[in-house]
């Protein structure tokens, strides 16, 4: 058996019997026929530079300041954020997720850059936002910007063991 894209209706089903997401908004409305919308909690700029070498050793995340949502949005000029997600995912060890940006954010300018999220993740995830519009963009608390897609894989028993393990629930 090789990898397939799981369908809305195996998302819905996972989610509700298995917790594979946890902490979202409405359920119908995220669920997507072949994938799960995610949705913006906080946004940050970024303050600091980082670091990033072959064994971690040298590795230096970029610092970030929380930006408020003021009446419920925040005006972004063009450059690049740190978002932080509503929703808590659990990875099983037979799922892996990728992220793709919805068509709506793509289409004003802006993108959403991703990692895999690996079998056997648990944790609130965070990605890059990207504003390349020279006019902006406006982004509302709980936007849906991303759609996770998940695909069936092998298993076997090497999980994710990474330093963002449960981070931030």
């Amino acid at each position: 058996m090789g990898s397939f894209v799981l369908n809305g209706n195996e998302i819905k089903k996972l989610v509700l019997e298995n917790q594979l997401i946890q902490n979202y908004i409405d359920l119908d409305i995220q669920i997507t026929p072949n994938g799960f919308d995610m949705t913006v909690k906080e946004i940050h700029s970024i303050t600091s530079g980082g670091a990033v070498d072959f064994s971690n050793e040298k590795r230096k995340l970029s610092e970030t300041k929380l930006m408020e949502f003021i009446d419920n949005f925040v005006f972004l000029q063009k450059g690049s954020y740190k978002i932080v997600y509503n929703e808590i995912v659990n990875i099983p060890k037979d799922l892996i997720a990728l992220g793709r940006p919805r068509s709506t954010l793509l289409r004003c300018g802006a993108n959403v850059g991703t990692a895999v999220w690996d079998r056997g993740y648990s944790g609130r995830s965070e990605s890059l936002l990207t504003v390349e519009n020279e006019k902006g963009l406006t982004i509302f608390k709980d936007a849906r910007v991303l759609q996770l897609v998940f695909m069936k894989t092998l298993a076997d028993d090497s999980l994710y063991k990474g330093i963002f393990q449960k981070e931030n629930i």
